[in-house]
């Protein structure tokens, strides 16, 4: 990646913005969504600027970028369209190891701000790394129509019954189950058709229930060809909840991208064609893992005795060619 993807606690920004034009203004409408510790540095201010400054009762530096104003700062804007002012604040801000953003000069900032989608507190955050700003437009477009304007809902409901659901559920494989279902259920409908108190009740009532201990399982997947694009339905869910991914040199490791990102890893010195480690996957299945077994190619798995005589659930995948 040619950009470290991160979300910055809004509690330590402390900003300057330097110029006063419309595009500073998107800068700071943009700033205000997070902090009003913004600084504002400009000779001239237009109409938006002015009226967030005095709205949000911001700094104003009402000079043009002078150095020396950077001490307290965490991050500057640089928002002029003087090129050689722009370079200088990016130097300055780089001397002090700032964030620091130019406006339309990729090549003078350390970070660059993603096309954003605001579900609050859930936040989705699109970059083609500035190559290619239409891709990032039209992928924007799909997740907006999957991702209603009350979604955010769902994200404040989870963290208000998390310890509820913890003490309850047990097992990290259970609680992600119960989670799933209980969003994309009934219960999730009716947190985003304002129903909060019903979805309450249900939460509780389905609390009340026998939650059952962790139930392990082993996935294997014949990659075929390796391709990810080639995945199936069935692949991409049971790779979201994998706990442990087995995997030897010959797969492309790029299929493992699309695993949880806390599952386990475990690579195999032996390829899968001439020995399958049966043994320590049913070991963490029988512990209560989703074991997810990848396999290079498309070689039938051969009968194992141990494999057979394992009480956990057993799948087996393909991937298109």
């Amino acid at each position: 990646m040619k950009y470290f993807p991160i979300f910055l606690d809004a509690r330590g920004i402390n900003a300057l913005v330097i110029g006063g034009g419309e595009v500073a203004a998107r800068k700071i409408e943009l700033l205000l969504k997070s902090t009003q510790q913004i600084t504002v540095m400009s000779a001239k201010v237009g109409i938006t600027v002015q009226r967030l400054i005095k709205e949000n009762n911001l700094t104003w530096l009402a000079h043009n970028y002078q150095t020396g104003h950077m001490t307290n700062m965490t991050m500057v804007i640089a928002a002029t369209d003087d090129e050689a002012v722009n370079a200088d604040v990016q130097k300055e801000a780089d001397q002090l190891n700032l964030l620091v953003n130019v406006v339309d000069q990729p090549e003078l900032c350390n970070y660059i701000t993603p096309s954003i989608i605001d579900r609050t507190p859930m936040i989705v955050a699109i970059s083609s790394s500035g190559s290619a700003p239409i891709l990032v437009r039209m992928l924007r477009e799909q997740i907006e129509k999957i991702m209603p304007r009350g979604y955010g809902k769902l994200a404040d409901f989870s963290l208000k019954f998390r310890d509820h659901v913890k003490a309850r559920v047990k097992g990290l494989t259970n609680r992600r189950t119960f989670w799933e279902q209980t969003l994309r259920g009934s219960i999730g409908e009716n947190i985003l058709n304002g129903s909060v108190t019903q979805a309450e009740k249900q939460l509780f009532a389905n609390l009340k229930q026998e939650i059952l201990p962790p139930s392990g399982s082993i996935t294997f997947i014949h990659t075929m060809a390796g391709n990810p694009d080639h995945l199936t339905l069935a692949a991409h869910k049971a790779l979201q909840f994998a706990d442990a991914v087995f995997y030897d040199q010959e797969v492309n490791t790029e299929l493992l991208e699309y695993v949880r990102r806390d599952a386990e890893k475990y690579p195999q010195t032996v390829a899968s064609s001439i020995a399958v480690n049966y043994q320590h996957a049913i070991e963490l299945a029988e512990m209560g893992n989703q074991v997810i077994y990848f396999l290079d190619g498309y070689e039938p798995l051969p009968t194992n005795q141990a494999l057979s005589d394992s009480l956990v659930f057993k799948q087996t995948l393909v991937c298109g060619s």
